[in-house]
């Protein structure tokens, strides 16, 4: 299934595309926005394959969040759904997968959908090939970041762990939190950096936090209170 969001200030607009993604399937809307403010906040907090947006809105327009989208390393797919057929040349100077004109026709739908799980495998392609620098007894190793379970900051360094080595890393849980991200890993807590790929186990403890087992590894991991919601989000708990 792919998960979507739909930005669109006009309220009937969301529910008649919402209604049409549900009839054709294979799609699951996450989240709505009625602006580019709100779906700031909304591709926060749930992370999605694809955008579903419209272009002539209040304030900042959808051609400005498609293009702000495309800075992003593994930006989700952006499907244009709008009643103006003149911005066309442009939606594709950023990137758009398909340009819909509303009314939506059921069958234009479904060929865009198609062209965004292109789209989404390619970059699942992409992901599974990158790797990231790390150290052991003095060499220099690439690991495929796939194999990661859990990174665990150590002062200013971070120690890399996979299902069955542990390595070091020179960059700080910070900085491999943000090269990470897109990948699906999640900070459970201050020192802890999770792939949720591997969340085999989810025990709850007392006062409220979380600790977490993970394939192949012997170690739990621990949530912070603060971030359990969070988490809890993420694993569709």
């Amino acid at each position: 299934m792919l998960k979507a969001i739909i930005v669109d200030d006009e309220a009937p607009a969301r529910s008649e595309l919402r209604f049409l993604l549900d009839e054709v399937g294979r799609v699951e809307v996450v989240a709505e926005a009625a602006n580019v403010r709100e779906a700031i906040e909304c591709l926060k907090e749930h992370p999605c394959d694809v955008v579903f947006l419209d272009i002539s809105m209040p304030e900042a327009t959808g051609m400005q969040l498609a293009d702000a989208l495309q800075r992003l390393k593994f930006p989700p797919a952006v499907v244009f759904v709008t009643a103006y057929s003149e911005h066309a040349l442009d939606a594709f100077s950023v990137n758009a997968v398909d340009y819909l004109l509303k009314p939506v026709e059921t069958d234009r739908l479904k060929q865009a959908i198609s062209r965004v799980y292109e789209q989404v495998r390619l970059q699942a392609t992409a992901k599974s090939g990158e790797r990231i620098s790390v150290e052991k007894a003095g060499k220099k190793i690439l690991v495929n970041v796939e194999a990661i379970r859990f990174i665990m900051a150590r002062d200013d360094y971070a120690y890399v762990q996979t299902d069955a080595d542990r390595f070091f890393s020179t960059s700080s849980l910070s900085q491999l939190e943000k090269k990470l991200e897109s990948h699906g890993f999640f900070r459970v807590h201050r020192g802890y950096l999770v792939n949720l790929g591997y969340v085999k186990e989810v025990e709850t403890v007392t006062g409220g936090t979380l600790l977490l087992t993970l394939d192949s590894c012997e170690e739990k991991i621990p949530v912070s209170r603060r971030r359990v919601a969070a988490l809890k989000k993420a694993l569709e708990l």
